[in-house]
């Protein structure tokens, strides 16, 4: 399986495992599983960090690596499909992850039900 993490899944893989199902917990951790997390992520988790909105581990870019996590950087193209991409959902980061596993065809793990309203293919955490 080809995944894309959403940024809110990214937290619970390490901060909270239990609120994943078991099913996405074994998608991601299947050995032959390509796991993503996308460029776009750290981004907005440093963001909410700093407003004090979320408090995460340190050592999180570590933690990306140990777990074997890809990044995906942000590429033009991705941007470009944000134009077809119709106003369901006005948050920036969760809509240039739709373009993403858009683009790169890969599933999207989400437990947010604004992004299940588009037309990606996705996987409920």
């Amino acid at each position: 399986m080809r995944l894309l993490l959403d940024t809110q899944v990214v937290l619970w893989w390490f901060i909270m495992p239990k609120r994943l199902s078991a099913r996405t917990t074994k998608a991601i951790a299947r050995s032959r599983s390509q796991v993503y997390v996308s460029a776009v992520t750290p981004w907005e988790i440093e963001i909410k960090r700093a407003l004090g909105k979320l408090k995460t581990p340190a050592d999180l870019p570590e933690q990306l690596v140990r777990s074997r996590f890809e990044e995906l950087p942000l590429q033009t193209r991705h941007v470009q499909l944000l134009r077809t991409l119709p106003p369901l959902h006005q948050d920036p980061f969760d809509r240039i992850l739709i373009c993403q596993a858009t683009c790169e065809d890969l599933t999207l793990v989400t437990a947010d039900p604004n992004i299940l309203e588009y037309p990606v293919r996705h996987l409920k955490a």
